[in-house]
């Protein structure tokens, strides 16, 4: 595909970030050329602000800088409005209410430390329509993996890639965690932080879906690497779709005792406690028909 074709189709199908990244890598234009030719127009914008726009980071919403992206379409040669019909949002109607990761999970500026390093927007682009999770436990009590079924709708055009998130049990070892991608997507980049337990991949759909479109991804992470574990929680920051946790144990290593729980916000109480009965195969499950911003979890005890 030609340097014109591609830019052309970025400004055509989005998202924003792709499209301003195109167009400066079209023009040959470093970021700080680009900061210098909007400052001779009276727009002031940083280099870091630009670099953030064209990775997705973050989006120009305020006055000055939606002026200044009509300003860019001028300094990057590009037709009127291209840019800033990108800024637009196509949502869909159920596009759910969102909750900051910090309320969630113990180690969140290490978990948005490792998004930032991958580009990826607070949210996405995509919100859950229905989440089957398989979370196995070994017969040392381990955590050995979580494996999803996972279909996820898109709130806003140019989206192709879905950021999982694994967090291990104290002491896990990061570096022994595997990612799979099983249906529908392939693993991109995968970043772990040793401290905090946690891992974050890339899983990238074959081309771009458009906002009301729909992707169902098979996905998993292998682990094993841990302690004993006594529960499995699942954050969510955003609500909205229907989320299904089953825990399978080892046949020969069985828990004594398994409930169904939540929690607004990490480190609060457990609320709607209620006690899962363990069939003959070793597994228990629950099913939350509308999940809302918060924490799901299986606890179970050993003894």
């Amino acid at each position: 595909m030609s340097q014109r074709t591609a830019l052309s189709e970025a400004l055509r199908t989005g998202p924003f970030h792709h499209a301003l990244r195109t167009a400066v890598a079209a023009r040959g234009l470093a970021l700080e050329r680009v900061r210098h030719r909007l400052a001779q127009r009276g727009v002031r914008v940083s280099v870091t602000s630009l670099s953030y726009w064209q990775s997705g980071i973050r989006r120009p919403e305020r006055a000055e800088s939606l002026r200044a992206v009509r300003a860019l379409e001028d300094v990057l040669e590009l037709p009127a409005h291209s840019l800033s019909r990108l800024l637009v949002p196509r949502t869909t109607p159920d596009r759910p209410p969102a909750r900051s990761y910090q309320y969630l999970m113990e180690p969140a500026a290490a978990l948005e430390t490792l998004l930032t390093e991958l580009g990826s927007p607070a949210d996405g682009g995509l919100h859950t329509v229905v989440h089957y999770e398989r979370v196995r436990i070994g017969e040392a009590c381990e955590l050995l993996a979580h494996d999803s079924q996972h279909v996820v709708r898109a709130h806003r055009d140019g989206v192709d890639r879905y950021v999982a998130i694994h967090h291990g049990d104290p002491g896990c070892d990061v570096e022994r965690v595997r990612v799979r991608a099983a249906d529908n997507c392939r693993v991109g980049r995968v970043r772990r932080h040793q401290e905090s337990g946690v891992v974050v991949a890339e899983l990238l759909f074959d081309g771009r879906l458009r906002a009301g479109d729909t992707a169902l991804l098979g996905y998993g992470f292998d682990d094993g690497s841990g302690p004993p574990s006594g529960e499995y929680v699942r954050g969510f920051p955003f609500g909205g779709g229907q989320y299904v946790l089953q825990a399978a144990f080892a046949p020969t290593t069985l828990p004594v005792r398994c409930r169904r729980f939540e929690q607004p916000t990490q480190g609060a109480p457990q609320q709607a406690v209620a006690e899962l009965l363990l069939n003959g195969r070793g597994t228990v499950h629950f099913v939350e028909e509308t999940v809302r911003p918060g924490l799901l979890g299986i606890a179970w005890d050993w003894s």
